[in-house]
């Protein structure tokens, strides 16, 4: 059997503690076309020992100062080769025989996209598995404003990736979602292939972006569909966002396919909402009920509406009380 070439990008920088075992994870799985390449950012420990020791079986690998890990992806972007395309950052690693069930999943359905799922831990504690990369059927609108990827299980094809483009540099924490964000704008629901299979160990600890810099990835969010907004033209939302939400400068987008107006309002409103019902777990009330007083609730699903009208009774009780 002829297996798709699969391209693997390690972005690390100052990980020695975990960077071995991400290493090892890749090349145990014994791949016959694996295209694996390291891109280290000029660490001050010894990562680059680390990576100089298995030299021998990777593509490519480099230990430079870069402008951050969206930039190290993109450097292996530039040089894949492969069929399927990842990154695994240098504190997770894969499941044995992971790029298999990948591969055979591409080759027996010609998805554009897998999806698998993840075992997310701490130190020696599973913490929780994940559903995966979340995809909402027959609503696009809901899968883009929601928009949330696990990125490390979440395997895209080279025709997918040459479409989507490199993601933007100016994210330094949603770059995954920046480019998941682009799939679907570009080839909707087709294409996308959910298995239930554990791909990856995700690994929480104290110095991991996810934990330590939460704020930034809701900063960097924002900014992203204000861009949105602002790129199809959604005036009074965008207006409505430089307002009410606290975010770095506009992004200027152009990079992004026109689609239809109607949908530029319906994935909107759902990203509102969605940051609605984040605020009333945060409990803060009154600026959920502001969001929540702007939606337009004829571009959500039924069901979407029940949650608009529940979110809005419990911020109402949480007022009154």
């Amino acid at each position: 059997m002829q297996y798709p070439k699969i391209t693997i990008i390690t972005p690390s920088y100052n990980q020695a503690s975990y960077l071995e075992q991400t290493i090892e994870s890749v090349l145990s799985q014994q791949y016959p076309n694996l295209e694996y390449m390291i891109f280290d950012g000029g660490s001050k420990d010894n990562s680059a020992q680390i990576i100089e020791k298995h030299a021998a079986h990777l593509a490519y690998w480099e230990s430079t100062p870069d402008k951050g890990q969206t930039d190290a992806i993109n450097k292996g972007l530039k040089r894949t080769t492969g069929d399927i395309i990842n990154w695994l950052n240098s504190d997770d690693y894969y499941e044995p025989d992971a790029l298999f069930k990948v591969a055979e999943t591409f080759m027996q359905t010609q998805a554009r996209v897998v999806c698998g799922r993840s075992r997310i831990f701490k130190g020696e504690e599973t913490l929780y598995y994940s559903n995966g990369t979340d995809v909402y059927p027959e609503n696009l609108a809901k899968t883009i404003g929601w928009a949330r990827i696990d990125q490390p299980e979440t395997f895209f094809s080279r025709q997918a990736v040459e479409k989507m483009g490199m993601p933007d540099v100016r994210f330094n924490y949603l770059m995954d979602r920046d480019w998941w964000v682009k799939y679907l704008l570009y080839f909707g629901l087709e294409g996308i292939v959910k298995i239930d299979n554990i791909l990856v160990n995700f690994r929480h600890h104290d110095n991991s972006k996810t934990i330590s810099q939460q704020d930034y990835f809701e900063i960097e969010r924002n900014s992203l569909f204000l861009g949105l907004a602002t790129f199809y033209k959604c005036e009074a939302i965008a207006e409505f966002m430089r307002q009410h939400y606290a975010h770095k400068p506009d992004f200027e987008l152009n990079d992004f396919p026109p689609i239809d107006a109607t949908l530029a309002q319906q994935l909107l409103h759902y990203y509102l909402l969605q940051t609605a019902e984040e605020l009333y777990v945060k409990r803060k009330h009154n600026d959920s009920k502001k969001i929540l007083a702007f939606i337009d609730k004829q571009f959500l699903q039924r069901e979407d509406v029940q949650l608009y009208k529940k979110v809005r009774l419990r911020n109402a009780i949480r007022t009154w009380i």
